[in-house]
């Protein structure tokens, strides 16, 4: 990826989106030509000269101290992701030397599975940077049964959003919300680990493949997925109402924990029970027919 081509997109997109109303500028009459605020604006609002504001939206933030990407960070309005997104980009236009790409492991420590497997009564899986998933609970893989259809491995839940969107858009209710945060979630992974191999070859077979990805990739937007609701429909307990809650997992840097629930007693919470019920009697027909077994975790 372009580093410099990066920063000038991001920091001119939110330039582009704040009006002087909103920065608390007075607003004079006449036609501005440009979209948002200038940039000598976003230099006084900063504290900082034009010519330097300037070099450092033209990609120029090597050498940028916390204090100077804090003030144009206030001064762009710029959320939590997206601070975190200019001071990642900071961080890599300062790097010198040969760059290290950061690896995730491939699969999970069997300590981790166990926990996943522990949680029997919530779909929990462990997924990468990339939306690789790279280990899972049977509830998790009977949720997203849709996304391993494709026999693509490890399965990623980007790809099936974009790749395969009439199938993404009977599992998803708000399905346009979710293709949304999808690749404002890549980007917020790009401007961290912008070197990473497989990262890259994923945003280019998106970005070739699917016009809204290459909308969505060109806005610029960064976004966490922390925590939040997620509403999806499954061919066998019908629509889920779920509240989801994203975990880092310390001792797998670059790794995250996702469980869904359902509040006690709520019908979603009822569904799940069936669905769990429905996976244990499917997987007890599969040893039946196949007593050697395999192996279903991905």
């Amino acid at each position: 990826m372009d580093l410099r081509n990066e920063i000038r997109e991001f920091l001119s997109s939110r330039r582009a989106r704040i009006t002087p109303e909103q920065a608390g500028l007075p607003a004079y009459g006449g036609t501005r030509r440009v979209k948002g605020l200038r940039r000598e604006e976003v230099a006084m609002l900063a504290g900082v000269s034009v010519d330097y504001y300037v070099r450092l939206e033209r990609g120029g933030l090597a050498g940028a101290s916390e204090s100077v990407l804090d003030a144009v960070a206030n001064a762009l309005q710029l959320e939590d992701a997206e601070r975190d997104h200019l001071f990642a980009l900071a961080r890599e236009a300062g790097a010198s030397g040969a760059r290290r790409t950061r690896k995730e492991p491939k699969q999970v420590r069997p300590a981790v599975q166990q926990v996943l497997d522990a949680i029997t009564d919530a779909p929990a899986w462990v997924r990468n940077g990339r939306h690789d998933i790279i280990a899972m609970n049977p509830l998790a893989r009977a949720l997203y049964a849709p996304v391993f259809e494709d026999p693509r491995r490890p399965a990623n839940t980007t790809r099936f959003i974009y790749l395969h969107p009439e199938a993404a858009r009977e599992m998803f209710v708000d399905y346009d919300v979710i293709a949304r945060d999808a690749a404002a979630m890549l980007r917020l992974e790009a401007g961290s680990n912008p070197h990473d191999k497989a990262l890259i070859e994923l945003v280019g077979e998106l970005s070739t493949r699917s016009e809204l990805f290459r909308q969505r990739w060109a806005s610029q937007d960064v976004r966490y997925h922390r925590s939040g609701r997620k509403r999806l429909r499954h061919p066998v307990v019908g629509q889920l109402d779920l509240d989801f809650e994203a975990m880092e997992l310390p001792s797998e840097p670059g790794l995250q924990l996702n469980v869904y629930t359902a509040p006690v007693g709520s019908p979603t919470a009822d569904a799940l029970k069936l669905l769990a019920s429905w996976v244990a009697t499917h997987d007890a027909a599969e040893e039946v027919s196949d007593p050697a077994g395999s192996d279903r975790r991905g």
